[in-house]
């Protein structure tokens, strides 16, 4: 298990650099540099076994506070064309923190129960 979670978390760790990287031409660019750029280096801290738990747990609550925040008043998919370009807009923004997320609490939970605190 532990391996199989190393070569995810260096997958995640390089999808998350993507992810930062395809955010250049957006308007508030440099928070979402900040958001993945997080994620990757949690990402890389789990791969070399220097993450923490609390921190692990941290992000994720984090992460999940600002997917609830900034999700859409409508949801009305991902696809440009289908509907406001500010509900799509903000749907991909959540959709995206709620996978970080997930990533987190999977690092938590796996921390939580394989280490002692």
């Amino acid at each position: 298990m532990r391996i199989f979670l190393r070569t995810l978390s260096l997958i995640f760790a390089i999808l998350f650099v993507w992810a930062a990287y395809v955010q250049y031409n957006d308007p508030d660019a440099l928070l979402w540099y900040a958001v993945y750029g997080v994620a990757a280096l949690a990402s890389l801290l789990f791969f070399f076994n220097k993450l923490n738990y609390f921190i692990a747990a941290t992000l994720c609550v984090g992460y999940l506070i600002g997917a609830f925040v900034i999700w859409p008043v409508k949801f009305e998919g991902v696809s440009i064309g289908e509907g406001d370009i500010t509900n799509i807009e903000r749907g991909r923004e959540s959709l995206g923190l709620l996978v970080v997320a997930l990533v987190m609490i999977i690092y938590a939970l796996y921390l939580r129960y394989t280490k002692k605190l």
